[in-house]
């Protein structure tokens, strides 16, 4: 039947131009496991740093932040915090100030989102000390938790002459439920087999979210923050990988973050990076292919997989299924079948891949997962699950608006000051 040959034919061809893609992340996934991350060598405890923090109605969970900050084993006197209490409504600026930070209040309902608070934070930043002022620039979100060594080992890879540091990021909460657990998990991995084998091959790491290193030579460059889409963290990597900048990874600087357990939370913040994906696939996707081509490095083709056209590709192959599925159903019911069919087997080899990707995520990062066995052994079967649901979230993306949304956090009761 021609509609079920035609079917098949784009499955092939999906299938194909998935593993042009991402067939470089098997060498990935290899080094990653039997490769043990990068350590660095003891540094001077002599730089000063500034903590940039932006929050949003962060009263829960700012002050434990704070306190891991303040708990930290570096030099007291060479930390200082800044906090925008960006469009807050409860009590977020005095309880930042109340813990010694330094608080500046953004009232601002047109430009929204993290990087125009980063914006305004760097320019009170300059009017009150300078840029110079500082060697480096920690941004961590609100509802962090810092391992006591962090900015400890964060300096001493910077000292390495790194520029940018992304650290490892780990989850406070991953044993809350399968969106908590699927989550850090993600970020689990990213460490591991993605920012690890990076560094490996010398290969800029990625930025992602919260927990990372600027040193103050990138922000005199800038003027101070040049990022404000719905994605900034990774569009500030890929600025800083076109004018010749890498990541490094730093895998002893852990970062306890914490992961939204609300399927409508989580599905709107999705939404809000594959919508940021989108922008960047269309502004810088040239771009970036062009320098690869041109001999500039293979991280410039990496951060172009970085944002994720895979979940593209499997929303178009999908719609394509279905809409192929309809078709056939209505002229021939017995050639349905054999089509349905094959779209099970398509869904069911996704199922493997992923539950083989978190499985051996799992196994590598066992030991620094803050949850019972039982939870880890269930995100294992679930990963899958929660990595199918950005179909319908890049769906959604394409078709409506996306915008930062507040995101409401909680304090724990866990000790994170010991690893």
């Amino acid at each position: 039947m021609l509609l079920l040959d035609i079917l098949k034919q784009i499955n092939i061809i999906t299938g194909i131009l998935f593993m042009l893609c991402y067939a470089y992340q098997v060498v990935y996934l290899v080094v990653g496991t039997v490769v043990k991350p990068k350590k660095f060598k003891g540094a001077p405890m002599t730089s000063r740093f500034a903590f940039v923090i932006a929050a949003r109605n962060e009263e829960n969970v700012i002050g434990q932040l704070l306190e891991s900050i303040r708990a930290q084993s570096y030099h007291k006197e060479l930390i200082d915090i800044y906090v925008a209490a960006d469009n807050c409504t409860d009590n977020t600026a005095e309880l930042a100030k109340e813990k010694g930070a330094f608080v500046y209040e953004r009232f601002n309902k047109t430009q929204i989102g993290k990087g125009y608070a980063l914006q305004f934070l760097f320019e009170k930043i300059k009017e009150r000390v300078g840029f110079d002022y500082y060697d480096g620039f920690f941004v961590v979100d609100a509802d962090n938790i810092l391992d006591k060594n962090y900015v400890y080992e964060m300096n001493n890879c910077m000292a390495a002459q790194n520029k940018l540091i992304m650290c490892y990021r780990n989850s406070k909460n991953y044993g809350d439920n399968w969106i908590s657990a699927g989550y850090s998990l993600w970020f689990l991995r990213a460490s591991r087999h993605l920012n690890n084998p990076r560094q490996y091959f010398g290969i800029s790491a990625e930025i992602t979210g919260t927990g990372f290193l600027v040193h103050k030579d990138i922000i005199l460059r800038d003027g101070g923050w040049i990022t404000h889409s719905l994605i900034e963290d990774i569009e500030f990597t890929i600025e800083n990988v076109m004018k010749g900048e890498k990541v490094a990874f730093c895998n002893d600087a852990i970062v306890y973050d914490e992961q939204p357990t609300s399927f409508s939370q989580s599905f709107h913040q999705r939404k809000r990076w594959t919508k940021g994906y989108i922008y960047i696939l269309k502004n810088y996707a040239f771009k970036l292919f062009g320098r690869f081509f041109k001999g500039k490095g293979f991280s410039n083709f990496d951060m172009i997989m970085a944002v994720s056209p895979a979940f593209f590709i499997t929303s178009f192959a999908l719609a394509f299924n279905v809409l192929m599925l309809t078709l056939i159903a209505i002229v021939d019911i017995s050639a349905a079948l054999s089509a349905l069919t094959l779209a099970i087997g398509g869904l069911a080899a996704s199922y493997v891949l992923f539950f083989f990707v978190g499985l051996v995520a799992a196994i590598c990062e066992w030991d620094r997962i803050r949850a019972s066995n039982k939870r880890k052994i269930c995100s294992i079967f679930t990963f899958p699950i929660f990595m199918a649901t950005y179909v319908p979230i890049t769906f959604a993306a394409i078709f409506s608006k996306a915008e930062w949304r507040e995101i409401k956090h909680h304090a724990t009761s866990e000790d994170f000051s010991e690893r």
